[in-house]
């Protein structure tokens, strides 16, 4: 029923296709309009209130690797990196 459309970018000017399961997506949703911005410049759009989140220096407990946490380390709980992280929750 619905076929992919190619339509501009009314931020970048760039062509972006607006695909059939997405057509799709925005009817079962009520949406009339089509979008005006291609994903790239949404993201921007929607991304540029927010305040950068601040990173704070922190040693993994596991493997000894330099790492950054977007929380505050405490002495009274261990900091791990995104890989051993991973390999934690993997492993429970």
């Amino acid at each position: 029923m619905y076929e992919d459309k190619t339509l501009i970018c009314k931020e970048c000017g760039q062509e972006f296709v607006f695909t059939a399961g997405e057509q799709e997506f925005y009817a079962a949703k009520g949406f009339e309009n089509e979008p005006q911005r291609c994903k790239a410049c949404r993201d921007a759009r929607k991304n540029a209130n927010k305040p950068e989140r601040e990173m704070f220096d922190a040693t993994c407990a596991q493997c000894g690797a330099e790492c950054k946490v977007p929380f505050r380390p405490r002495d009274d709980r261990p900091v791990y990196c995104s890989e051993c992280f991973a390999k934690m929750r993997e492993e429970a």
